[in-house]
Order: C-alpha cells, then sequence, then structure tokens
C-alpha cells in the first residue's frame, strides 16, 4: 500500500499554475504490477509537470532511462533506452470516470490522482513490438526488416522505365467511363 502512495499527486493542495513532480522508478516498481513479464527491471527518472486551470488539469509525463528487456531472438537480456513524453488531462466533473485514453473527469474534491499505473502503460506502449538485443539489429533477414520498416521493396520495371526516357510516353489506355467526364475537364485547363 506505501508503494502506491509514493506516485500519489495530492491535486487539492495545488493552486492553478505550474507544478513539477518528479519520480524515479526501479525493479520494485515493476514487481507491483500483475502483468509485468515484459518488463521486470528498469531504471527510469519520470518528470511529471502539473499546469492546473481552472477546470481542467494537464499533466505531461516525461520518462527518460532504460529497461530491461529479453531479446526476442536470441533470449539475451539487454537494456533498453526509453526517452519520450506522455500527456494527460484531468477535466472537473460531476464524476470520477474515463472519458477518453488521454481525458479523466474528476470531482472538485478529488484530494490526489494516482499516476503509477499511467506511467506503467506509457512505458509498455513505448517499448519496441519486437526486441532485438542491440548486438543482433544488423543481423535482421529481410522480412524482418519490412515488419520493422527498415525495408523498401524496388520494383526493377519502374526502375527500368525511370531510367528509359522513351517509356515516360503515355499508353492509350480505354478510359474508365466514369472517369471520362473528369479526364475531359481535366484537359481542358
Amino acid at each position: 500500500m506505501k508503494f502506491w502512495k509514493t506516485f500519489d499527486i495530492e491535486v487539492i493542495k495545488f493552486k492553478e499554475g505550474r507544478h513539477e513532480i518528479d519520480f524515479e522508478i526501479g525493479d520494485r516498481f515493476f514487481q507491483n504490477f500483475e502483468d509485468n513479464e515484459i518488463v521486470e527491471k528498469g531504471n527510469l527518472a519520470v518528470r511529471a509537470i502539473l499546469d492546473k486551470g481552472a477546470n481542467v488539469i494537464e499533466v505531461n509525463f516525461h520518462i527518460k532511462g532504460t529497461v530491461q528487456l529479453t531479446c526476442d531472438r536470441s533470449l539475451e537480456v539487454f537494456d533498453h533506452p526509453l526517452d519520450f513524453s506522455e500527456k494527460m488531462i484531468y477535466k472537473y466533473g460531476s464524476e470520477e470516470k474515463e472519458i477518453d485514453e488521454d481525458v479523466f473527469m474528476i470531482t472538485r474534491d478529488t484530494p490526489v490522482i494516482n499516476v503509477a499505473q499511467l506511467i506503467y502503460e506509457f512505458i509498455l506502449l513505448a517499448l519496441p513490438l519486437k526486441k532485438i538485443h542491440p548486438d543482433h539489429r544488423n543481423e535482421l533477414d529481410d522480412e524482418e526488416l519490412e515488419a520493422e520498416g527498415g525495408y523498401v521493396y524496388i520494383d526493377d520495371e519502374l526502375d527500368a522505365e525511370a531510367d528509359n526516357p522513351e517509356s515516360h510516353e503515355e499508353e492509350t489506355k480505354p478510359i474508365d467511363p466514369r472517369w471520362e467526364q473528369l479526364m475531359k475537364l481535366k484537359n481542358k485547363e
């Protein structure tokens, strides 16, 4: 119970304006979550910049540090760096409920908001889909590169056409009747 209280932000005590709150994340943080098989260890610093207004509280989180991951390919453990920002908005309303994934409604007499679960979810969402040890990243085959967004397919025919200026002549194909009127308008310009 004491662990969860360390991630409480006592919003009722803050006056309108900007406030900064720092949190330290260590291995113990990840052990307090039931589904912690993805990340079990880490060392991160979290800075929450709380901007309290008359009707809304905006909290910007900046999370920086490393988490320990297991490589999907070699099962080696490695430290993965993280450095990212997320934003959460708390609006005042008649009840406490989640409006959107980025917006919560709280009452004006809500004494504290606990951000432990939010921080945990932000960290999980910042992890790569494929966890590959840095030593093995240059060994990825074509399929894996394409999945990672690092592979570009080049069509030899298109490449040959780009080199051959004669191939740029328009081919005469029958025009779909649905587009014929639009083509006429285009050609008038």
